[in-house]
């Protein structure tokens, strides 16, 4: 999971609305016994949270502090998730990957992106009266289903 915590997610009660929507996924996904990679692009750099770990109720803390700030490293996030991916389907090649990314697209600086190694779902939680649609376009790069945070549906 990549969550997109810059700068621009304050706006419109966007980081609220994922918020609702994270704690909604870590639930599924402890009743499910999934485990987590978590991976937050905020500042400067992306930065791990969690390396493949049972969801567990620690989650909830963390999501409470997550706040938004600095800018959008997300497309380092996207390579560094690409290449973690790739090495745990190696190690592990019996378990079954899938990628959720929360973003609002805005990112200041546009480079192709190489899509993930596995299903990868990207949930646009773009607020702003005036919307770019970056996220949209940033989800049919990675070949990830896309969904706006207003429609979505856990998978």
């Amino acid at each position: 999971m990549i969550v997109d915590a810059s700068a621009s997610t304050r706006r419109h009660g966007a980081l609220a609305q994922a918020k609702g929507l994270l704690a909604s996924v870590f639930d599924q996904a402890y009743r499910q016994r999934a485990r987590l990679t978590l991976l937050t692009a905020s500042g400067s750099a992306p930065q791990w949270q969690r390396h493949g770990l049972k969801a567990s109720a620690a989650l909830q803390p963390w999501l409470r502090l997550l706040g938004a700030g600095g800018g959008t490293p997300l497309l380092a996030a996207l390579e560094q998730a690409r290449q973690w991916l790739l090495r745990r389907a190696k190690a592990y090649p019996h378990e079954i990957q899938r990628c959720l990314v929360v973003t609002d697209g805005r990112l200041q600086r546009w480079q192709p992106v190489r899509p993930l190694p596995c299903p990868c779902e990207l949930v646009d939680i773009e607020t702003a009266p005036v919307r770019l649609g970056r996220a949209a376009q940033l989800a049919n790069e990675l070949n990830a289903h896309y969904q706006h945070i207003e429609q979505f549906k856990v998978l």
